[in-house]
């Protein structure tokens, strides 16, 4: 445990071998900023961490009796166990995880026999002849053939919830599957054909469950990126996972969402290119456009002095769907933006960065944007004008407008003309950067 709990002072002057750091280098380093680890580190690892910092502090050789100025326990990411449950039936019940683990079940004579249901293990105590049991309740679309493995993500529906028209039903000699009925002997390598001295509950109804637990080996229900990367990119997965909710948060994982940020990456992809072609232009960029990028730039900027990755994900997918709107392509504006969005998806920005803008060097050594908070200030306001408080039409005027300039011109629009009939109003109620309602 010292080993583990003192090398990162030693990282401060690790060639030094009279002491454990020169007095030069601890104090210029002193403690770590920031510790970002596991809550289940809290009664190992960190809890020794303080122990030999606080030691070494005592005998003198470190100025700081923390090791850490700041601590962060992220969220744990969970994952989807796939079950498959039996029903109560006549004579016994039990139950089965399908990820891995083995449980004893209780049969009609009151003896037990064990079950395995894990990936890439079909044949259930099938080295002893006269003990092969019918517990083969895997729907036939479930196996892999060519290895006869389980394809758990194939028992259960996109939501991971449970879907009734999977259920199963067995009998002495054969198997009822999405109401179809086939008989063992028919089902080769998948379903053993009942011995007819084995034990067995007739007509049980199985349905798979999930339960949301922490991912483990054990449990078949870990998600490895290899699948995720290659069918979406690395950005990709790297976004979806700070999308999930807030850093110190657990969260279960569900690839459903992944969809729509694979979306947003190709919606940005859009602003540089079409067809193919470059379309990034040498304009100058307008208000409308240089405010989505500073606000964008404001938001982020708190979000990383926050450590709010997820809500920096829904601010980029703000700011590509109003520039889109702008049919905005101005290098000026992409090129802060792509620094911005860089450190959340690194691989995509670094392609832009270089093929789309002509950039030589590496984006990792451009400058964070600064932010210009001129660009969000308002010059004017889109008013929403009434008649007896019904919206009607919209009239755009600058802040500086007179009372009276904006009720001459709203009483001339040609809309508005068409609700009054001719008449005249009773009185215009005009509310600076709020509303116009005409009272008739």
């Amino acid at each position: 445990w010292a080993g583990s709990s003192w090398y990162f002072l030693r990282y401060m002057d690790n060639k030094n071998t009279s002491e454990l750091a020169s007095k030069k280098a601890i104090d210029y380093w002193q403690q770590v900023d920031l510790y970002l680890g596991g809550s289940e580190h809290a009664t190992g690892h960190l809890l020794y961490v303080r122990f030999w910092t606080k030691f070494l502090y005592d005998l003198g050789l470190i100025p700081c009796d923390e090791p850490a100025k700041k601590l962060i326990n992220q969220g744990m990411i969970t994952g989807n166990s796939a079950k498959i449950i039996a029903d109560k039936g006549k004579k016994s019940t039990f139950r089965v995880f399908i990820n891995g683990k083995s449980h004893q079940f209780p049969t009609d004579d009151g003896s037990s026999k064990q079950a395995f249901y894990s990936k890439g293990m079909l044949d259930v105590n099938s080295k002893e002849e006269s003990s092969q049991f019918y517990f083969k309740n895997i729907p036939i679309n479930c196996i892999n053939e060519s290895d006869n493995s389980v394809d758990i993500k194939k028992l259960v529906n996109s939501g991971f919830e449970t879907e009734l028209e999977k259920a199963i039903f067995m009998t002495s000699t054969g198997i009822f599957i999405n109401g179809e009925f086939t008989e063992y002997k028919n089902i080769p390598n998948v379903v053993t054909r009942l011995d007819s001295n084995s034990t067995h509950l007739n007509d049980e109804k199985f349905i798979c469950q999930r339960e949301i637990e922490k991912m483990s080996k054990r449990w078949y229900n870990v998600v490895t990126p290899d699948e995720i990367v290659a069918n979406y990119g690395a950005d990709t997965l790297r976004l979806y996972e700070m999308f999930l909710g807030p850093l110190e948060q657990s969260k279960p994982w569900n690839t459903n969402g992944i969809e729509g940020v694979h979306r947003f990456l190709k919606k940005l992809w859009r602003l540089f290119y079409q067809d193919g072609n470059n379309i990034v232009s040498q304009e100058e960029p307008s208000k409308a456009e240089l405010k989505t990028l500073h606000k964008t730039i404001k938001k982020v900027a708190e979000d990383v002095e926050n450590f709010s990755f997820n809500t920096s994900v829904s601010t980029f997918m703000i700011a590509v769907n109003e520039l889109s709107d702008l049919k905005c392509h101005k290098h000026a504006i992409l090129q802060d933006l792509l620094i911005c969005i860089s450190p959340y998806a690194p691989h995509i920005a670094e392609e832009l960065w270089q093929n789309a803008l002509g950039n030589t060097s590496s984006i990792i050594n451009a400058e964070f944007p600064s932010f210009n908070a001129d660009y969000l200030i308002e010059d004017s306001f889109s008013y929403p004008i009434s008649i007896n408080g019904k919206h009607r039409a919209n009239m755009e005027f600058s802040l500086q407008t007179s009372a009276a300039e904006v009720e001459a011109a709203v009483l001339a629009n040609e809309i508005v003309q068409k609700w009054l009939e001719g008449k005249a109003p009773k009185k215009v109620i005009f509310v600076k950067g709020k509303i116009v309602n005409i009272v008739m």
